[in-house]
Parts: C-alpha cells; sequence; structure tokens
C-alpha cells in the first residue's frame, strides 16, 4: 500500500487528489491536506472584489465533500517538508508519505514593494478569498466618494489577465452607477507592452487589448516599474506619481516558506523544480502542479516578470502526475506523459469578454506557436460564468477531466497530455 499526500487544496491540489483516487485501487492511501477549509474557484476573484459575486457561491467546503470520495482531509498548516525522510511537518504531527504532490499555489510577496498590500499597505489585491473580500470592502466604501483608480502589478508578477480584468470590470461597473466621468482609470503593468501577458503576447493580443482599453480610455502605462506606494499614490521608478483614491496592484508570487526552506527542493523563489513528467529531478517522490512549479520564461524582458500557470495547464499537470505515479506503482501500464502546455483563458470585461488560446503556452526560442488564437465578444462573459459552473459541479462529485470533456478538447486540438516516447523509440522512428 503506498500513501500519496497532496498539499494544497486548491484548482491543482483537489482535482489531483480526484484524479488519483480515479485511478488507484483503494488499498492506497490518499489524504489531502490544507490551511485553508474550503475550496475556491480563484478564476472568479475579481467578480467578488468588486461586489459583481458573493464567495460563497465560489466556494466548497472541503470536510463535507473530500472523505465521502474515499480520501482522507486534513485542515492544517504544513510548517516542514523533509523530501530526504518522505516526512512533512502539521502543527501538532508528523506524517510520512510515499509520494507528495505539492499543490500549494503561490504564496505572496507583499513584502517586494513599500506599500503594497491590503494588510500593511494601501493597495488592494484579488489574489485570495480574504484579499478578495478586502478590496470589495475597500470598492463599496470609495463608491461613496469615488476618484482616481490605480489598476496594475509590481515588478516580478507573472498573472497579469486579472489585473486587465478588473481595469475593464471596473470601467462597466462605474458606467452603469453613473460615475465613469468622475473617474481617471490607470492601468500600470511591467510587461514590455499592454497584452504581453508574460508569454510574449499570442496571435493579435497586444492590439486586441490595447484597443479594448482606449475605447473604454483606460489610460495605459507599459514596461514601467513600480517602486513603491504611499496612501494615496503610486510612484513609478522613473519618478511619475500616479494619485488614487482605488488602487488594486498584483503581487510577486513565491512558493511558501515551508518550500523555500527545504535544502534543494525548490529555486530561490520557492519554485518546485520538475521534469517532464512533473517529477523533481531529485526527489523522486516529490511531484508538483500549479503555479508553485518553476516555468522559465523563454527571453528576459527589460522588468523582470514571471510566467503564468493557468487553469488549464494545470488540470494537464494533475493527469500528468496521477498517471505517472499510477505507472510508477504499477497500477497501470503505458509511456510516462507530460503535459502539453496550452491554454485556453476566457477574460470577462462587463460588457464583453476576450477569450486567448495559446498552443503551447510559451512559444519556442523563434518566438512562434502551433497556434495562437484571440477573438472577443459578450458571449466569452458568459462562457466564463458557464465554466465557473461547471467546475464547481465537477468538484462537487469528484470529477478531474470527465471522458466527454477529454473527448471534446482532442477534437480541437487540445489533447493535454503527450507520451514521452524514449529516446531508444525515437531512434528506431527515425531508422
Amino acid at each position: 500500500m503506498a500513501h500519496i499526500l497532496i498539499v494544497g487544496a486548491g484548482l491543482g491540489g483537489l482535482p489531483a487528489a480526484y484524479e488519483l483516487r480515479h485511478l488507484l485501487p483503494h488499498h492506497h492511501q490518499i489524504t489531502l491536506v490544507s490551511n485553508q477549509p474550503k475550496f475556491t474557484f480563484v478564476p472568479s476573484l475579481p467578480w467578488v472584489g468588486l461586489g459583481l459575486r458573493s464567495l460563497d457561491r465560489i466556494q466548497l467546503e472541503l470536510a463535507k465533500i473530500v472523505p465521502r470520495h474515499g480520501i482522507e482531509f486534513i485542515h492544517d498548516s504544513i510548517t516542514a517538508i523533509d523530501p530526504r525522510l518522505h516526512q512533512v511537518t502539521l502543527s501538532n504531527r508528523t506524517l510520512d508519505y510515499d509520494y507528495v504532490v505539492i499543490a500549494t499555489g503561490p504564496e505572496l510577496a507583499l513584502d517586494a514593494l513599500p506599500g503594497l498590500g491590503p494588510e500593511t499597505g494601501y493597495t488592494q489585491s484579488i489574489c485570495n478569498p480574504h484579499h478578495a473580500l478586502l478590496a470589495r470592502e475597500a470598492w463599496e466604501r470609495y463608491l461613496q466618494d469615488p476618484g482616481a483608480i490605480v489598476v496594475g502589478a509590481a515588478p516580478g508578477a507573472s498573472c497579469f489577465g486579472p489585473a486587465y480584468e478588473f481595469a475593464l470590470l471596473a470601467h462597466h461597473t462605474l458606467r452603469r452607477k453613473g460615475l465613469r466621468d468622475r473617474v481617471a482609470i490607470t492601468l500600470v503593468t511591467p510587461e514590455p507592452y499592454a497584452g504581453h501577458l508574460g508569454i510574449g503576447g499570442m496571435a493579435n493580443s497586444r492590439w486586441l487589448i490595447r484597443a479594448m482599453l482606449a475605447d473604454r480610455h483606460v489610460d495605459v502605462i507599459d514596461n514601467a516599474a513600480i517602486s513603491q506606494i504611499e496612501p494615496d499614490a503610486v510612484h513609478l521608478a522613473d519618478g511619475r506619481k500616479l494619485p488614487f483614491k482605488y488602487a488594486m496592484i498584483l503581487p510577486p508570487f513565491r512558493g511558501p516558506r515551508f518550500l523555500r526552506e527545504a535544502p534543494r527542493l525548490t529555486d530561490a523563489k520557492g519554485f518546485v523544480p520538475v521534469l517532464p513528467t512533473y517529477r523533481h529531478p531529485e526527489f523522486d517522490s516529490v511531484y508538483a502542479v500549479g503555479v508553485v512549479t518553476q516555468l522559465k520564461p523563454v527571453e528576459p524582458t527589460p522588468i523582470p516578470i514571471g510566467v503564468p500557470k493557468v487553469g488549464q495547464m494545470t488540470e494537464e499537470m494533475v493527469m500528468t502526475v496521477a498517471h505517472n505515479i499510477a505507472l510508477d506503482l504499477g497500477v497501470i501500464s503505458g509511456q510516462p506523459i507530460k503535459p502539453t502546455l496550452q491554454a485556453i483563458c476566457f477574460a470577462d470585461f462587463g460588457d464583453t469578454g476576450a477569450l486567448f488560446l495559446a498552443d503551447p503556452l510559451l512559444p519556442d526560442s523563434e518566438g512562434h506557436r502551433r497556434r495562437a488564437f484571440t477573438t472577443k465578444g459578450v458571449w466569452v462573459s458568459w462562457a466564463k460564468t458557464a465554466f465557473e459552473k461547471y467546475f464547481m459541479d465537477k468538484m462537487r462529485v469528484g470529477w478531474t477531466m470527465p471522458w466527454f470533456e477529454r473527448i471534446g478538447l482532442r477534437a480541437i486540438g487540445l489533447p493535454l497530455v503527450e507520451s514521452i516516447v524514449p529516446e531508444s523509440e525515437l531512434i528506431q522512428v527515425k531508422g
């Protein structure tokens, strides 16, 4: 019998537990540990921050849904991990494991800039449920006395889509309330250009995003580094000062402290390096999925930024890890697999939305992808709402990627995972 431990119960951890339970016989034990009592559908947090969605609608009680699928759930914080001893330390006990799947999501590096963050600074964030609620409370106060808005990302940030969503949703909300003409909205980003998205752009994303921002009179300052934040102003490294009544600035991400403190487990920022199988290159018992995995940009940018790991990519990683653990245990036969790292993203802008497809997420060294596609329309907003409901239903019933979803994605050329062909077989094929 093997004990598989999943650390984190978000968009990577909960599906990983379900996929492993689906693949492995029940004499193998699966334990899910989370420092949060609820699963949250994070892509909907921009709506929560602006009061357009209740938090309850996008959360599930883990203690109610996880055990009924034959998975042990532990609500506790991990304080240390020792991959050599195959052990994690909780607040008052230790757990041994045969395999661990690290799916913690990020820690927010709110100390990256003076004045950043809601707790000890002057800006809002929508990167976790608590911050989204604080952002909503601040937004409700702001509506009583509106003024300039600054939305953006700090240097080193890696997920830029929510900033664009928030800026354009704020525009839409203010227009509906008859307040838009009293408010200047500025978007500031460390991307080399708006629409770069941390992935070198895709298709016409640069022009699509710029046009949508310009049509809604949102000023854009790109290739810009925020240096510090005061109670009523964002300061840029070039000396410019952006006054605000409300600011939402996305922070950089890093791995949680207990990962960073484990020797040779992560890089300097706490991200877990992985092989194509999403196994750790040094510790055979360690796998990782989601934002906490290391993914290096194709090329450096003038201001350092990270690479996003979107929801579909996380599902690909989950399928990869579960398959490869089952293969290692002898439960299934065949070849190891790897994620294709294809990405589909839905962004809601209120009166319209944008869909982005990148195949794969990162271009090759010459800037090419197999496919890249962007489009817009109000139907994208409806599609994001429908997908939120579908994903929440999947998490309720214990599905990761049902057969009909896999067939549908393959039918449009998005197979999600692919076999890793041994070099010896490649030589035979070429011969």
